[in-house]
């Protein structure tokens, strides 16, 4: 009995549009990354918990389980990283997708260059810019990022890769006031098509898992016009 061997990358892609899923399993094969397909929501959840994806590229308009589900049902038991699509540049399903866990969207039509530079983002590993810092403490918050680990008073918080990142770069510099722009780059790696939205909402997000009280942050706070900082 032959038993087959993982190899590189495995992309989930969820698309009931086959012509749009053939056309990005080609593009992601060229990058020589292993493509799984799902047409549907329900397909998908079955799928993913056999094949374990390293990123999970979803289109929001599904039959069935839509899209913002789909992901909010990974998210429960999965920090992979999820990339939303959605068919048009709208304000509502951007913000909606990325609320509902995804860590970045891209929007129909998109370069196939494109999805893969988003991809391959994504996937680049947490590296702690100061490897001395075991441990860093802001009051009740401890992080750990040798581990990939957040304490809140003793207890585990479990962040997104993307959230943990989106920390890690506010608690090496406690009292930096970071741009947005600042913060796509060091977080999401580019800075030539990103989005204020993706670190507006990983900051809510960020904040409903770390705060006490998530309106009245005490930890990442807003500095009006500037952008956001860890406060100590």
């Amino acid at each position: 009995m032959r038993h087959h061997v993982r190899v590189g990358t495995r992309i989930l892609a969820v698309e009931d549009d086959e012509r749009i899923r053939s056309a990005v399993k080609l593009a992601l094969e060229d990058e020589g990354w292993t493509v799984d397909e799902a047409e549907s929501g329900e397909q998908a959840i079955e799928l993913f918990g056999k094949i374990a994806p390293d990123v999970v590229l979803i289109d929001i308009m599904l039959p069935g389980i839509d899209g913002f589900e789909l992901c909010r049902s990974i998210r429960r038991t999965s920090d992979v990283p999820v990339i939303m699509v959605t068919a048009r540049n709208d304000t509502h399903d951007i913000v909606a997708g990325l609320e509902a866990g995804a860590d970045d969207y891209l929007t129909k039509p998109f370069a196939a260059k494109e999805l893969s530079a988003r991809i391959r983002a994504l996937l680049r590993r947490i590296r702690p810019s100061s490897p001395s810092h075991a441990r860093l403490v802001f009051g009740d918050l401890e992080l750990i990022p040798e581990e990939g680990k957040v304490l809140r008073n003793g207890a585990e918080v479990h962040l997104t890769k993307t959230e943990f990142r989106l920390l890690c770069e506010l608690a090496e510099n406690p009292g930096k006031v970071f741009s947005r722009e600042a913060l796509l780059d060091k977080v999401w790696g580019y800075d030539y098509f990103g989005d204020g939205r993706l670190v507006d909402v990983h900051v809510r997000r960020l904040r409903t898992k770390v705060e006490h009280d998530p309106a009245n942050p005490r930890h990442v706070v807003t500095v009006r016009g500037l952008g956001y900082r860890l406060q100590t």
